[in-house]
């Protein structure tokens, strides 16, 4: 995890670009191992832990009638939520996290099931579907792994 952060806050620095999370499953994780890296001020914004379903349409503005037909572990809710945190602290990139870390399924979305995503530019936001596997704190800091690589990615790493 410190390795993909430091990478990633590289990347970030000298572009002068700036990034915000949304995170649901990983609880802050994501956000923890961007602001572990010394000189992540330069690029960190702010992020937001949105665990309980309101909140990800309250405080980042996903579609209501979305989280009610698809429920919090979705692609299109992954998309919203980065969108959502990149509009709310006015950030370059918005990176999101939302899955089902276990122990038990999550309205019928099995133990692994996870979405990330990232909004940059003018293009629509991307969400990538995770199968992982492992117990819960496993599934948590793979899914950091991956949130903060698909990061990395939008700075060309």
């Amino acid at each position: 995890m410190a390795a993909a952060a430091r990478a990633l806050v590289a990347a970030a620095t000298p572009l002068g670009r700036s990034i915000a999370v949304a995170e649901s499953l990983t609880g802050g994780l994501v956000a923890a191992a961007i602001t572990s890296v010394p000189g992540a001020s330069a690029v960190f914004r702010g992020s937001v832990t949105a665990y309980a379903t309101d909140a990800k349409a309250s405080v980042l503005g996903v579609d209501p009638d979305l989280l009610a037909r698809a429920g919090a572990v979705d692609a299109e809710v992954a998309r919203q939520l980065a969108a959502g945190v990149r509009r709310l602290f006015g950030a370059d990139v918005g990176l999101a996290t939302t899955g089902v870390a276990g122990p038990t399924e999550q309205d019928g979305k099995p133990v692994g099931l996870v979405y990330i995503a990232c909004a940059s530019g003018d293009s629509a936001p991307a969400a990538v579907e995770l199968r992982l596997r492992g117990d819960r704190e496993a599934i948590r800091a793979q899914t950091v792994e991956r949130t903060l690589s698909l990061g990395l990615s939008t700075f060309g790493g």
